[in-house]
């Protein structure tokens, strides 16, 4: 604090015109020798952000506190809730990686693949994924505190939109052509 008070008592003096050597037609208007005064009623008190973070840090208090993760089955699956677009999204990914590579491996498009057994493959993993991103929600555990580097749970819902997305614009393809995408 006391070097801070010093850096403001030598900031704020006015510099002696002797010193500047300015040659600019500018120094009547802007003249560099001119520098604030510091109000004597100005509050020269200076704490370190740092030590007050380090300091909450060691009593254990957190800058922002943890909302609380409901588990309810009726809070869960809500419009706004944690899973509707989060088990959505990762069918939908599932799903298009599978229709992309059965119209890859057997010319069939999506709909074929639908009428040809496919319904039953669909309900199965459905219910397999459901319940296997219930199961953490269930426990009060979040995707976003599992998340890191690359693999956020950010990222899984973008592709997760970006694969239902895909998938509507693969049918809708298909169904116009009458024929598979690729």
């Amino acid at each position: 604090m006391a070097t801070s008070t010093v850096m403001q008592t030598v900031l704020a003096t006015p510099v002696p015109s002797s010193l500047v050597k300015n040659r600019s037609g500018v120094s009547n208007l802007f003249s560099a020798t001119y520098v604030p005064r510091l109000r004597g009623s100005a509050s020269k008190r200076v704490q370190c952000q740092a030590k007050l973070d380090d300091q909450k840090k060691s009593a254990g208090l957190s800058s922002t506190p943890k909302p609380k993760v409901s588990t309810k089955f009726a809070d869960l699956l809500a419009f706004s809730g944690p899973a509707p677009e989060r088990i959505n999204g990762r069918l939908a990914m599932i799903g298009f990686v599978a229709a992309m590579a059965v119209e890859l491996s057997k010319g069939q498009d999506l709909f074929s693949q639908i009428s040809n057994g496919g319904v039953s493959w669909f309900v199965g993993t459905s219910i397999l994924l459901s319940v296997a991103s219930l199961i953490p929600l269930f426990k009060g555990i979040s995707a976003e505190s599992k998340s890191e580097g690359v693999m956020t749970s950010d990222a899984e819902m973008w592709n997760g939109r970006f694969a239902m997305l895909g998938l509507v614009a693969l049918a809708c393809t298909e169904y116009v052509s009458g024929g598979t995408l690729l």
